[in-house]
């Protein structure tokens, strides 16, 4: 039996979330196949026929799949459930958003943000935002799986050489209607995507302050920007920005935190990232057991001083 990874796209090409969910599905010891759900998504389709590690990419088009909706990408995943062992979905805001679903309709257990693949049904996954780790086998025949694609290296995106296969589209149930969309245009990098991530607490004091203060080390590093929740909540920064257990998981190359004290919740989010920068004044703050280096120091003098130093 192979395992059917469920890519994320836009139609025109594989977001990398996809890439990670493939490495994931490749340990489950099963050959890897890839659906993509879309709407004149023949592009994207090609995307990952390319994946490294892909043996078939299953191609189903129609309108109703066109934004992504839940319901009818839940139901074409039912529909060709039956073939596989196991369904493979990344962790994000689209594959939570189906992946139960597809659990309720197979009536199987979902197993949520797995982080290492210890068997075809055993896998780990963090409970109690990180400080702890859980093994969790499953006896059911399907597997419904969400990834935390920090856990996972991504496959190559070139390389592979797999078979398109057209399918035929499922039923859209009709429960859910696109209705319109309004999205924020952001210069920087997708948050989840950024290699390196400058990130700013509450004690940057106000919106005014945090661009201020933020913006030009970002803009030195083509860093994008983050806030731990005690930052958003405070409205000094926007929802999208938000890292931690109950925002986005993050593992960049380097994560810069300034004024952060390093709440449990914020630490689940960030982490694995590979190198962590932490600059805040309270030398007991939890931030710096998890750096890798600790700056002490006020950061609206340690922060304007850096950038200067980066020229």
């Amino acid at each position: 039996m192979a395992a059917l990874v469920i890519a994320e796209h836009d139609n025109k090409s594989i977001k990398g979330a996809t890439l990670n969910t493939v490495t994931a599905a490749a340990a489950c010891g099963s050959e890897v196949h890839v659906l993509v759900a879309g709407h004149n998504a023949a592009a994207a389709a090609q995307a990952a026929a390319q994946i490294a590690g892909v043996a078939k990419v299953l191609h189903a088009d129609a309108p109703a799949f066109e934004h992504g909706l839940a319901e009818p990408v839940a139901a074409q995943v039912v529909a060709l459930a039956k073939g596989y062992s196991h369904l493979v979905f990344p962790a994000t805001a689209a594959g939570k958003n189906v992946a139960p679903r597809v659990a309720a309709l197979l009536d199987v257990g979902q197993i949520s943000d797995v982080t290492k693949v210890l068997g075809a049904d055993t896998f780990e996954r963090p409970i109690y935002a990180g400080n702890a780790i859980a093994t969790v086998q499953t006896a059911d025949a399907t597997k419904v799986l969400t990834v935390r694609t920090t856990g996972f290296d991504p496959a190559a995106a070139s390389g592979g050489s797999a078979s398109v296969e057209t399918v035929s589209a499922a039923a859209d149930p009709g429960l859910s209607t696109f209705k319109g969309s309004e999205i924020a245009k952001n210069d920087r990098p997708e948050l989840t995507a950024a290699k390196i991530i400058v990130s700013g607490g509450r004690a940057l004091g106000s919106e005014e302050k945090f661009n201020e203060v933020l913006t030009p080390l970002a803009d030195k590093l083509g860093a994008a920007l983050g806030a731990s929740r005690a930052a958003v909540d405070a409205g000094y920064a926007p929802n999208d920005w938000q890292v931690g257990q109950t925002g986005k998981i993050v593992a960049p190359q380097l994560y810069i935190a300034c004024g952060i004290s390093g709440a449990i919740q914020h630490l689940a989010g960030m982490k694995d990232s590979k190198v962590i920068v932490a600059i805040n004044k309270d030398p007991e703050a939890p931030i710096f057991s998890v750096a890798d280096y600790g700056l002490e120091a006020d950061l609206f003098v340690a922060v304007p001083e850096l950038v200067k130093a980066l020229g």
